[in-house]
């Protein structure tokens, strides 16, 4: 992509004289870099800045705005919805690693308020020390997600069986306005208010959960605390088809004993486990005796995964994978019975190795960005209400059905993963791979050491081709099933087909906040 020409030095003076000159990056290889994400790119930004502060951000967002610059905010960088992609060269993308402050832990009042650049392992591991957690507690992305990105974006995955998504966790924010003013939201925006409580009046909070970053920018975030669960429980089902699997994967979410879940097609399962090797099975053993509270139930942890070995799924085509928590092992006895008398009938409980491994090492290196044998990766979801799961997964079947010659003669493939949210959600995840050349994000993304490992391949623009048109046509099936999207970011059609008055209100909304459509402009299609 051809680069734009940087801006006069007047504002990248004003820039760096807030954030130190080291922390203005105009290089285009910085600058392609932090405009992609791992699927695509838009438009180079004039500049990426890095502030250190609240108030540095705060001065970034005003002196850009106040020269007609669009400011775009990035996260962890591990989204795939174009959320954080300039539309316009003039913008400035602002990097929020260095805001990476875990700010107030109370654990009287049972919150917690972080700055946006944290990510979520950083997160569990301190309030790990004091035997807490937060609820919804992190994608399995979490030791490059963000809990700003999870915010701006939502985000499902640890915790989302018993609390919900990352919009369910938060209580109140400190917002950035294209001002540069602060908007506090929840029991902070009250008179001599601590962020202790979500709901005083109208929930503004809600309003900028799953923004895409589009209302404004996140400075201060303030999370529900729980104490830490110090027991849970590992179960795992195989299951002959799809439709036992759904079945069974609903029964079970309708009990409202899970904490964590997910499953898994035959083209993810091959991938997970053909990727296994001695140096991955010795830390995840080491993880999981960690986890253990004594060396015999260590031993007979690791006993388990070593006589399941990696032949536990063989004879499935898919499965689902399980954990519980509770505040003794009775508790986490009678929900796993519960659980399985949910599954029992329409699957074949098996070893519950992954959910044991991931239960040790919940967020996990992020490899998974190509596929395993360094294909290109790119995944899309929609959560529908279990009574259309079904639908979904015909219409996609026939979808692939249609274009199986073309797949296969652009080495274009297809997997999905799947997974419950609280009683009433069913998350759909069709992943594609594909050869094709490594961008520059992979190549700056991933260790050199892994990549060196792995396949290449030349550049495919029919397969890259395909899979745009394929994604377009998900998106579709999606709208006809009334299925919702979290990491909505520019991808996702959100306001085509919105009801009248939510798209009317949602506009002047934003012509509210950001008159001139400086904030992430084109992020909910706004």
């Amino acid at each position: 992509m051809s680069a734009n020409p940087i801006p006069a030095t007047s504002l990248l003076t004003d820039l760096a004289a807030i954030v130190g000159d080291r922390h203005v990056l105009t290089s285009e290889a910085d600058r392609d870099f932090y405009a992609m994400d791992v699927y695509n790119q838009l438009r180079l930004p004039l500049a990426v800045v890095q502030p250190g502060s609240v108030e540095e951000l705060q001065q970034v967002v005003r002196t850009a705005t106040a020269a007609g610059i669009a400011v775009v905010t990035r996260g962890g960088g591990a989204s795939y919805t174009d959320g954080y992609l300039p539309t316009t060269g003039n913008s400035i993308t602002i990097d929020v690693s260095r805001l990476d402050r875990i700010i107030e832990i109370n654990a009287t009042d049972m919150y917690v308020t972080v700055e946006p650049g944290v990510t979520w392992e950083a997160l569990w591991r301190k309030l790990g020390e004091q035997g807490l957690r937060t609820t919804f507690w992190g994608p399995f992305s979490g030791l490059k997600a963000t809990v700003g990105g999870s915010m701006s974006q939502n985000s499902a995955s640890l915790g989302s069986g018993n609390y919900g998504i990352s919009a369910d966790a938060v209580l109140t924010f400190e917002i950035v306005l294209a001002s540069g003013e602060i908007l506090k939201t929840g029991s902070r925006a009250a008179a001599n208010g601590s962020p202790f409580f979500r709901w005083y009046g109208p929930d503004l909070t809600g309003l900028f959960t799953g923004d895409a970053g589009a209302l404004g920018i996140k400075a201060r975030i303030s999370l529900r605390l729980i104490k830490a669960p110090k027991y849970s429980g590992a179960a795992s089902f195989g299951f002959d088809t799809f439709e036992q699997m759904a079945a069974g994967m609903a029964a079970a979410a309708r009990e409202g004993v899970i904490a964590d879940n997910f499953g898994l097609d035959p083209r993810l399962q091959q991938g997970q486990l053909g990727k296994t090797n001695a140096k991955d099975a010795i830390a995840a053993a080491f993880a999981v005796a960690k986890t253990a509270r004594n060396p015999i139930e260590a031993g007979i942890k690791l006993l388990k995964m070593a006589v399941a070995g990696k032949s536990f799924l063989k004879g499935y085509n898919y499965s689902a994978h399980y954990t519980v928590e509770g505040v003794s092992q009775a508790e986490v006895n009678g929900k796993l019975a519960v659980l399985r008398a949910a599954l029992e009938p329409h699957g074949n409980e098996t070893a519950n190795t992954i959910p044991t491994v991931i239960r040790a090492m919940p967020f996990i290196p992020l490899y998974p960005i190509l596929g395993p044998k360094g294909e290109r990766w790119v995944p899309q979801h929609g959560i529908v209400p279990f009574s259309k799961v079904g639908e979904l997964h015909g219409k996609l079947k026939q979808l692939y059905a249609d274009n199986a010659a073309r797949m296969q003669a652009a080495k274009v493939d297809k997997g999905a993963m799947f997974m419950t949210v609280t009683t009433h959600g069913f998350l759909y995840e069709p992943v594609f791979y594909w050869e094709d050349d490594r961008t520059a994000f992979h190549k700056r993304y991933l260790p050199k050491e892994y990549l060196d490992m792995l396949p290449e391949y030349p550049a495919n623009p029919e397969g890259r081709a395909l899979v745009r048109e394929l994604r377009g046509k998900i998106n579709a099936i999606f709208a006809s099933v009334g299925s919702i999207h979290m990491q909505v970011g520019k991808s996702y059609p959100y306001m085509t087909g919105r009801d009248p008055e939510a798209a009317r209100l949602l506009r002047e909304l934003k012509q509210s906040l950001d008159p001139r459509n400086l904030v992430n402009p084109g992020a909910l299609q706004l």
